[in-house]
């Protein structure tokens, strides 16, 4: 399998950033990390192996960014104003510092956004953020509303609940790009999934009153917020998306 390791200074950070290619063609994937993740938590946590057929036979080429939670919403000495600003920059980063990466590989199709708990949450956004951009995402056990980390919120978080925003998006530009996509939220009924069930179930009911498409899974109660899990959910997404 061709792995690729790189680190550059990010202009829009003001730090450097590292970043892993998994794959050698295929649908361009970029995957972001969970809570307590980093740019190589799918190889650490087996779902590089889980996924290697589609990697190997250049069925998808994973992009696996860095996170920077405990600058932006898990920055508990930071006012929420400072810490959306924060994770704004971190947005305009994976826009116009990795997706430019990912072009120069993959060409001007679209891009899936991918990652699993925090990393479902970044995907939603992204994807609902610029969906001229991606057009597939596969979140699992995302969450879709920022009050379970930084508890009360106010007008700063709104640009980056989808609980929150979603409902208000009537502009046609954006609905007609949403219902083109593919979006898939799986989440399960098990251990440490109450509040990313609930999300998840809400996130349906509005997507279904915008009509907009949506593959929402629910998993059964054995089914934990937990790795095991997830790298056995993402084989049988791509799977069944075509890749």
């Amino acid at each position: 399998m061709n792995i690729e390791y790189h680190k550059w200074w990010s202009p829009n950070l003001a730090q450097e950033m590292e970043l892993k290619i998994y794959g050698h063609a295929g649908k361009p994937a970029l995957v972001f990390p969970s809570i307590t993740g980093r740019f190589t938590e799918f190889e650490d946590c087996g779902m590089v192996e889980a996924c290697r057929p589609f990697l190997d036979e250049g069925r998808i080429q994973m992009f696996a960014v860095d996170n920077i939670y405990c600058q932006t919403w898990l920055n508990d000495g930071a006012s929420l104003a400072d810490r959306a600003k924060r994770h704004s920059q971190y947005e305009r980063y994976v826009l116009e510092e990795v997706i430019p990466c990912i072009r120069w590989r993959r060409g001007e199709g679209g891009i899936m956004a991918t990652g699993c708990s925090f990393g479902g949450f970044n995907s939603a956004n992204v994807f609902f953020h610029r969906p001229d951009i991606f057009d597939t995402v596969i979140s699992l056990s995302g969450f879709y509303q920022l009050k379970h980390f930084v508890g009360a919120v106010d007008d700063n978080a709104y640009p980056y609940e989808p609980l929150a925003y979603l409902p208000d998006i009537t502009d046609p530009w954006y609905l007609e790009r949403y219902r083109r996509g593919r979006f898939v939220a799986c989440v399960g009924q098990g251990e440490w999934e109450d509040r990313f069930l609930a999300d998840t179930l809400e996130l349906r009911r509005i997507l279904g009153e915008k009509q907009i498409p949506a593959w929402v899974d629910v998993w059964g109660q054995d089914v934990a917020h937990d790795w095991p899990w997830w790298t056995r959910q993402m084989p049988y997404f791509l799977q069944r998306l075509g890749f």
